[in-house]
């Protein structure tokens, strides 16, 4: 590669790029991480170091990285369809092929024939916008001109756009950008572990959630309700599954007060939780559903929206006198990123990766409770399918927090790095998340699970270091 000065990729990083979701400060001074190759479950850095990626980049690489089918499917396309929009109802035969594919690939693995259509766009961010400007838009239709705010969860993540912004409920997404918007609304974090009383089961846990909903619900009034948005799993929240009979009573809730529910599949979407997508694994009746990372393996930014034919029918109906639906994207159904998910979903159920994921779930789960649960400050270790998040406290008995902003969960993830092993340090919580690769294998999950293991003990020092 030729570079067009005569300085570092370090420095021209630091005099040109501007990172997302960093440290402007800490880039300056410390410059970037640059990685140069990736294959299989690992990413090569600009030392020729070999990392085992336990995080899939964003929660995303599904399929792992180099895989030959999907440069295959995107250069082929390239080549005879480099673009084609669908503004105007103009189409092209892969986008065509991508949505009925993947509509009856959800109708079919998660119990969901109510879908009726899927709308493209490129990442998961404008799906949950999509999302928010839908029901907006459906409400209108059906007369209800009040009937709009959105009810979002404390410690969810949906996105960095506007609207998206506005539903993560995450307050360091926030407080730079004057979010969130009137008219988002956040309930109680369903986190049993971290949010549960003293003497509280599970169960009572999740119908305390409940009645806050409820309660926020009825001070607002219904009729200024118009969805409730909720990840399956939280993911950047800190990897929170749903308590025992959750998602059951929330649904009746929303039946009772006429509230649409979006589910967020962007990250659990496509097998990750062992499941082809977690409305199925939990039951869940939606009337949108967004997707996307997995939906590539993030080969090609792209993202769906799932809407409900209950959503559906009103739009369609009303077609003829409101005119063209003025919302979408340049990208929107690109045939290469179509392409290159067809071949996406062709290779995972021809490598059976949705089963393996389930498959080495369990051991998963065991594996980081053997080599992990004996830690002092690890308070809990919570995994579904190949997703996994591991919470630190400072004092385990009493359940007591870290002193705040100390993190120690960047510090065992910086020694994590130096043992050749990537996981992510959260913002919402004092927890690294694991979700690797559902190509990975046994062997591979041992091996990092293993040198993550060395990472918290060596880490283990300075987070005593953090109590004194």
């Amino acid at each position: 590669m030729t570079h067009p000065r005569n300085v570092s990729l370090d420095q021209m990083d630091r005099e040109s790029l501007f990172h997302p979701v960093s440290s402007i400060a800490d880039v300056m001074r410390n410059g970037p991480s640059i990685y140069k190759s990736a294959q299989g479950v690992s990413v090569r850095n600009a030392d020729g170091r070999d990392l085992i990626d336990m995080g899939a980049g964003l929660w995303c690489v599904n399929v792992g990285y180099g895989r030959a089918e999907l440069a295959d499917a995107a250069d082929k396309t390239m080549r005879e369809m480099s673009f084609q929009h669908l503004f105007g109802g103009a189409s092209s035969e892969q986008s065509i092929l991508l949505a009925d594919r993947l509509l009856n690939l959800f109708r079919d693995t998660a119990d969901a024939p109510h879908m009726a259509r899927v709308f493209f766009g490129t990442s998961g961010s404008d799906a949950n916008d999509t999302a928010y400007k839908l029901v907006r838009h459906y409400n209108n239709l059906r007369g209800l001109p009040d009937k709009k705010k959105v009810i979002s969860r404390v410690g969810a993540y949906h996105g960095l756009t506007y609207a998206s912004s506005s539903l993560t409920g995450i307050s360091v997404y926030h407080k730079a950008f004057d979010l969130p918007i009137p008219g988002v609304l956040h309930t109680s974090c369903p986190h049993y572990y971290g949010f549960g009383l003293p003497g509280e089961d599970e169960k009572a846990f999740a119908e305390r959630m409940v009645v806050d909903l409820v309660k926020l619900i009825e001070r607002e009034g219904a009729e200024t309700i118009a969805a409730f948005i909720a990840e399956p799993v939280m993911g950047t929240g800190g990897v929170f599954l749903p308590p025992s009979g959750y998602f059951e009573k929330v649904q009746e809730v929303l039946d009772a007060y006429d509230i649409l529910f979006i589910a967020d599949e962007v990250i659990t979407g496509f097998g990750r939780t062992g499941d082809w997508f977690a409305t199925g694994k939990y039951r869940l009746r939606p009337d949108i559903v967004s997707l996307a990372k997995g939906l590539t393996s993030a080969y090609f930014p792209m993202s769906a929206s799932l809407v409900s034919e209950r959503i559906w029918s009103v739009l369609e109906e009303a077609s003829d006198k409101t005119g063209a639906f003025m919302h979408g994207f340049t990208y929107s159904g690109h045939p290469v990123g179509s392409a290159v998910a067809l071949a996406n979903i062709d290779l995972m159920e021809r490598e059976k990766l949705v089963e393996n994921a389930a498959t080495l779930a369990p051991h998963f789960a065991a594996r980081l409770r053997d080599r992990l649960g004996e830690n002092p400050y690890i308070g809990d270790i919570r995994a579904v399918g190949l997703m996994a998040g591991v919470e630190y406290v400072a004092d385990r008995a009493k359940r007591t927090a870290f002193p705040d902003n100390s993190g120690p969960h960047r510090i065992v993830a910086r020694h994590a790095l130096e043992a050749g092993v990537m996981t992510r340090a959260l913002p919402f919580l004092p927890i690294n998340s694991f979700s690797p690769p559902l190509s990975i294998t046994k062997a591979e999950l041992d091996e990092g699970i293993d040198r993550f293991a060395i990472a918290v003990d060596k880490a283990t020092p300075e987070l005593a270091n953090l109590l004194k």
